[in-house]
């Protein structure tokens, strides 16, 4: 693959786009609020199931079966919350990890369902192809035919829905920015510091966190939706628990406290993970593509471990504040 075809690195953006909505839900979740979700690849699993078992085995309208696909992520959060929020944190972290992988494994164990492991493509059974997505790139051409009027011909359905993506990305950034330094915000701020003084000057401390929890799985199970979209097909091993724990390195990586850091740790991950897969000059050249591919990730946890070594706080994120903190 050429390291200068615009294709690809026009892909690359639009995954950054839609990490950094996914790391936005969780940056109301544990930046504002201190809640430690651990699976919020749940969030966009159940999005995306929701919307494709709508589309295809239902008939709905697209936009109609994305907002049962926003409304079963609510419905899950609110399943793992409310039992869960009224215990200490570590019972969340515990029910969110096994809420992610309760959600993968019944995607691969339910195929009159979900498809099983074939996922999204098995949605009609044995010996059909089922597609969902027919609508959205429909909407793209469209989108596209009236950019070329003003960009000119040659728009591709990528460079249109990478401008979705950071338009719905740049718009959720300003509305959060709002919410945070709204009066709400800065509750979520002293729970997350002190839930004992805010529950003592009269706060009802479990629905602020319910609101961050809900608000967040929203956010995820809008980057599950954009990123089915995206790739056509998908099937449960495509919500690994590991998702989640990009969501989280995207977050350090900009500064964790810093709204507008997640655009930019999730730039700096998209590049840093994508740009590793042209390690294949002389002497690596002479190792196998498989090889290859796990030096990759190796590539990619020592340089992160290096990032935090030389700059824990992130890279907009402020030093001070980590010195607060100890």
């Amino acid at each position: 693959m050429d390291i200068l075809n615009p294709a690809f690195w026009t892909f690359v953006g639009i995954i950054a786009g839609i990490y950094t909505i996914l790391s936005l839900g969780l940056y109301v979740q544990f930046s504002l609020a201190g809640l430690p979700n651990f699976g919020h690849v749940a969030f966009m699993a159940v999005a995306a199931y929701t919307m494709a078992i709508g589309v295809v085995r239902y008939s709905l309208p697209m936009a109609a079966a994305a907002v049962l696909g926003l409304l079963a992520a609510v419905g899950l959060g609110l399943v793992l919350g409310v039992p869960a929020l009224r215990l200490r944190a570590d019972y969340l972290a515990i029910a969110t990890v096994a809420g992610g992988e309760i959600v993968r494994y019944l995607a691969m164990n339910l195929p009159g369902l979900t498809g099983g492991p074939l996922g999204s493509i098995g949605l009609l059974g044995p010996g059909q192809i089922a597609t969902y997505n027919q609508a959205w790139q429909g909407l793209l051409d469209r989108l596209g035919g009236t950019l070329a009027v003003v960009l000119g011909p040659g728009v591709s359905r990528d460079a249109v829905m990478a401008l979705l993506v950071w338009a719905a990305a740049g718009g959720l950034l300003f509305l959060f920015r709002g919410l945070e330094r709204s009066p709400w915000g800065r509750v979520l701020r002293g729970i997350r510091e002190d839930e004992t003084a805010v529950t003592a000057v009269g706060k009802n401390v479990f629905a602020f966190k319910l609101q961050a929890l809900v608000l967040g799985a929203m956010l995820g199970a809008l980057a599950g939706l954009l990123l089915a979209w995206q790739i056509g097909v998908f099937s449960p091993d495509d919500y690994q628990p590991t998702l989640t724990f990009y969501a989280y390195l995207i977050l350090i990586l900009g500064g964790m406290n810093r709204l507008w850091a997640i655009p930019v740790g999730a730039v700096a991950f998209s590049l840093l993970y994508s740009g590793t897969r042209f390690l294949n000059f002389f002497p690596l050249s002479l190792i196998d593509s498989g090889s290859r591919a796990f030096l990759r990730l190796l590539v990619v946890g020592l340089l992160l471990v290096l990032f935090m070594a030389v700059r824990p706080q992130g890279l907009l994120g402020n030093r001070r504040e980590l010195l607060l903190e100890k």
